[in-house]
């Protein structure tokens, strides 16, 4: 056993609800707290001086200074196994140039493609690794990873088989999604439907066979794939064991509903949905995931945050760390600013950060501080824990915790 503290304050996020609006009232916050560890998971969190006298056997890990101590984040949504990078994007986007104008001068989401054909499998883990350190380093343990720049066979198995081995070499929990349908290859000859096909019957049941990730992701829009092939395409999905997730909404409203039709753990970006299509989404059990990192990297809208909490729907914000539409993979930077924009309470942004977003993953072992739950925390030198969202990101934990241990 290993009693971390004592801490200014431990903010629990525990007794709250999954679904809604949140004031930073409900929050629970013990101060002069402590967070007593044991192979791995948290078995009591409270008075500091209490629990050490309760167990007295216990190892202190004695935090030295003002600190205070939240819940990991989970980053639920990134892009970050990619070869290559895109800055002329970037430029060429800030100049005045169409999305279409960007794919047709050798730009966009194929560009990516090439890079990452190109990359070794080693050079994609070792990519990753370094993205992942960089997330860490941020009070980030939880990490959703998205094939997706391969777009068949090979090239899929090959990102997915880099994020399974990146796993060996870190603490960090990396949870992959195979995104193969992102958009049709420009060298595959059919249509898009035959495409998605191709993928349902070639790709995913490699997939399935390698154990090399259980959740499946598909891109619906009209440059991608449209909302009728897309909802047949996660039937199938589904039917072969994968749970299912969809980047929805992003530029045209209506792929959202698709995701709560097919029982989607997730319905992500959502810059362009309509308040029909928030209603809809937020009487589900299906969780909007906000990705306030792709409308700074694309000069769009902000998901609709405030009213789908307004409207009793499960909110997670998450970086869409991309070469292409989010390059920056600051998380908190940017979930301060949607909550600028948004008029998002502290405590409805920690939650849209940790177990909400755990939530989407379907993992329900963490995001919270509390007894029997996964002992991945960050503690920050500072006397006050509003002053996380405050700096925007500049202000950077002390220490991060994966399953008890320091990691950082």
């Amino acid at each position: 056993m290993k009693l971390s503290g004592p801490f200014r304050q431990i903010v629990t996020l525990d007794h709250l609800p999954l679904k809604g609006k949140l004031r930073d009232e409900n929050l629970e916050i013990i101060t002069n707290g402590g967070i007593l560890t044991e192979n791995g998971q948290i078995l009591e969190v409270g008075n500091y001086d209490f629990i050490k006298q309760k167990f007295p056997q216990s190892e202190i890990d004695l935090v030295e200074n003002q600190q205070i101590a939240i819940p990991a984040f989970v980053d639920a949504h990134t892009h970050i196994c990619f070869g290559g990078g895109r800055a002329n994007d970037f430029a060429m986007r800030n100049s005045g140039k169409s999305y279409l104008e960007i794919a047709e001068s050798g730009g966009g989401i194929w560009s990516s493609v090439l890079h990452t054909r190109a990359a070794s499998g080693g050079e994609l883990t070792d990519g990753i690794l370094k993205r992942v350190r960089f997330l860490l380093k941020q009070g980030i343990t939880t990490i959703e990873i998205k094939s997706g720049y391969g777009l068949n066979v090979d090239e899929e198995l090959k990102m997915l088989r880099a994020i399974k081995k990146a796993q060996t070499k870190t603490d960090a929990t990396l949870v992959p999604t195979c995104l193969a349908a992102h958009l049709k290859p420009k060298d595959f000859e059919g249509s898009s439907q035959d495409y998605l096909n191709y993928i349902i019957e070639e790709i995913l049941p490699k997939v399935k066979a390698e154990k090399l990730a259980n959740r499946v992701d598909i891109f619906v829009e009209k440059s991608a794939f449209q909302q009728e092939e897309s909802k047949e395409f996660l039937l199938k999905a589904k039917e072969l064991g994968f749970q299912i997730t969809v980047h929805a909404d992003q530029f045209t409203s209506g792929s959202s509903r698709i995701a709560v039709e097919v029982g989607a753990k997730s319905a992500d970006h959502l810059e362009a949905s309509i308040d029909a299509d928030i209603e809809f989404l937020a009487n589900s059990e299906t969780v909007a995931i906000a990705l306030p990192g792709a409308s700074l990297g694309l000069g769009e809208p902000f998901c609709p945050a405030r009213k789908i909490l307004d409207n009793g729907g499960i909110l997670a914000i998450a970086s869409d760390w991309n070469p292409g539409s989010a390059p920056m993979g600051q998380l908190v930077t940017q979930a301060s600013i949607l909550a600028t924009y948004q008029k998002l309470s502290t405590a409805e942004v920690l939650a849209a950060l940790t177990f909400r977003a755990a939530y989407a993953l379907d993992l329900h072992d963490r995001g919270i501080l509390a007894k029997g739950k996964k002992a991945d925390f960050a503690i920050y030198e500072t006397d006050n824990f509003q002053n996380i969202l405050y700096n925007q990101g500049s202000l950077i934990p002390s220490k991060v915790y994966i399953n008890g241990k320091s990691v950082l």
